[in-house]
């Protein structure tokens, strides 16, 4: 399968993405998990009206399940099969395409048959036997680099998705390790790995996350939101991951990051400026 992503070029290809010959970022963007059916639809809505607006591609996320989790009774989801059904009816009403993580091999024959790009996990990016059973899909895939990783180690992610058949691959960076509780964003990691020939994504979100905290539920700094976002359109990131939730307070998972959704459009505002100064 050849690449349909050129470096140098911002938007990949992704079936059903709007804007893909402007020269503008594109975004992730939707809730943490699917938490029901009306909130999903909510969201969806509102940000296609944003991408239409300003003109900046949309790629729909939401997890259908919640894998990774500090607690036993921390949220997972509302079961597999109604959770991507929500997915693939977001991408159908609203004309737009759907990215969603998977977390085992068996999962992506799956998840594949209800969105369009697949995404691994920064915890789970070494795992050779997910990314090919992702890779042979034929669907897009983001994969996130982990946060105990350099950026050159993305290239080998890359390589086997490669290797098995698919280029077109994203990676996204999600921050570094910085002590225990706490992450640190390094702008190099956008040039090195768009070196490698991938679009990068900036993964702003949860790159302001502050795990291990002693009460199992992952901390967040989202007042530096805007901070981390500009600072990765003017290094020259292809895109943004930003998790957005209606009323983040009320969110089932990570609300302690998301920015909120009204919140969201004025943000791409200013960062459509950023973008076109450097242009």
């Amino acid at each position: 399968m050849g690449s349909a992503y050129l470096c140098g070029m911002s938007v990949p290809s992704i079936p059903g993405i709007s804007y893909g010959d402007s020269s503008s970022f594109f975004i992730l963007a939707g809730p943490c998990a699917i938490e029901g059916r009306d909130i999903a639809l909510k969201t969806a809505e509102t940000l296609k009206n944003i991408s239409e607006e300003l003109q900046i591609p949309l790629v729909f996320k939401g997890s259908y399940r919640k894998a990774n989790r500090s607690r036993l009774d921390s949220f997972t989801g509302i079961g597999d099969e109604t959770a991507l059904k929500i997915l693939k009816e977001v991408g159908e009403t609203f004309k737009v395409p759907t990215v969603t993580d998977i977390h085992e091999s068996a999962e992506a024959e799956m998840a594949a048959a209800y969105v369009d790009v697949l995404q691994i996990p920064a915890f789970l990016f070494r795992q050779t036997e997910l990314l090919v059973a992702a890779a042979n899909t034929g669907k897009w895939i983001n994969i996130k680099k982990g946060q105990f990783a350099a950026a050159n180690a993305m290239e080998h992610a890359l390589v086997k998705c490669k290797e098995s058949g698919n280029d077109n691959v994203m990676l996204t960076d999600r921050g570094n390790s910085f002590g225990y509780s706490d992450l640190i964003v390094d702008v190099r990691n956008i040039p090195e790995m768009q070196a490698f020939g991938a679009p990068v994504i900036m993964d702003v979100t949860h790159s302001l996350q502050q795990p291990n905290q002693s009460s199992g539920v992952t901390g967040g700094k989202p007042a530096l939101i805007e901070t981390i976002a500009k600072a990765a359109i003017a290094v020259g990131a292809d895109g943004l991951f930003l998790e957005t939730h209606p009323n983040p307070s009320e969110a089932k998972s990570d609300g302690a990051n998301m920015l909120p959704l009204d919140q969201l459009k004025p943000l791409l505002v200013k960062l459509k400026r950023v973008r076109e100064a450097i242009l």
